[in-house]
């Protein structure tokens, strides 16, 4: 009797041993359950709005065209900017008011000959339109002298169709009265020189700029474009003067009042 009482105790001490180990081996022989996935769609999102409007920017560089845009600033009345791009790659953008003070009409020109301003015949202006070269035509505009409206057309098409600037793209609703394809556009660089100016960017499926709205103000397409010219034409001569800047000009000692 005693004998199989002892048996009986050895068995049960065996079991509380190698049974928790048992069932520890057991339990990491079972199948782990698949980690959930946390990771965000949204890159992939981003990198498809990228593709797409590089794709739409790089069909803007091939679109020669003829249009008027309506152009908003907020701190006045609304101004028709034209845009005429040649066939062999000139360019002209006519902006009104933006010259001293807002009184002179000014037109910005890229041909083989150069990049220049053209004064336009205006309230600051009553002379026929003259042209002044600023460069190249590669060139950038003097900061000092740049409305900064040609740049959606020009060379901010290059940024947008370049895969390594640092930009960041997600799709967009467009700006009252605008339509296209829309997307936002941000700078990804701590850089104070950015690429371009961030804001809304719209184009038609044919790669027609339709909207843009950025730091200087909104561009929307007004009306259908016209055919492209062979090549841009100069307002006027080109002439030695000085160009037109955006301040208000000084007065002068000749509008003081007769004293005889």
């Amino acid at each position: 009797m005693h004998a199989h009482l002892r048996a009986a105790r050895r068995l049960t001490g065996v079991l509380a041993i190698t049974l928790p180990a048992l069932l520890a081996a057991c339990t990491a022989d079972l199948p782990r359950p698949a980690p959930t996935s946390t990771a965000d769609p949204a890159p992939a999102e981003a990198d498809a709005a990228r593709d797409e409007l590089a794709a739409l920017a790089a069909a803007a560089q091939d679109r020669h065209l003829t249009a008027t845009y309506v152009f908003t600033t907020g701190d006045g009345p609304d101004r028709t900017v034209t845009v005429t791009s040649g066939n062999d790659g000139s360019w002209r953008v006519d902006v009104p008011g933006w010259g001293q003070g807002g009184t002179v009409d000014v037109s910005l020109a890229a041909t083989a000959d150069g990049l220049f301003q053209c004064a336009l015949p205006s309230a600051g202006h009553p002379e026929p339109a003259g042209c002044v070269r600023l460069g190249d035509p590669d060139d950038a505009v003097p900061r000092k002298l740049d409305p900064k409206v040609q740049h959606p057309f020009t060379d901010w098409l290059e940024v947008l169709t370049d895969r390594r600037a640092p930009l960041a793209v997600s799709p967009a609703t467009p700006p009252t009265g605008a339509a296209g394809e829309c997307y936002s556009v941000e700078t990804t660089s701590a850089s104070l020189n950015a690429p371009l100016d961030v804001g809304i960017y719209c184009y038609r499926p044919d790669g027609t700029p339709s909207a843009v709205r950025a730091a200087f103000g909104t561009l929307r397409l007004a009306g259908e474009p016209g055919p492209a010219p062979a090549t841009v034409q100069l307002a006027g001569p080109v002439t030695e003067g000085d160009p037109v800047g955006p301040g208000a000009p000084s007065p002068t000692d000749s509008t003081s009042p007769a004293t005889e």
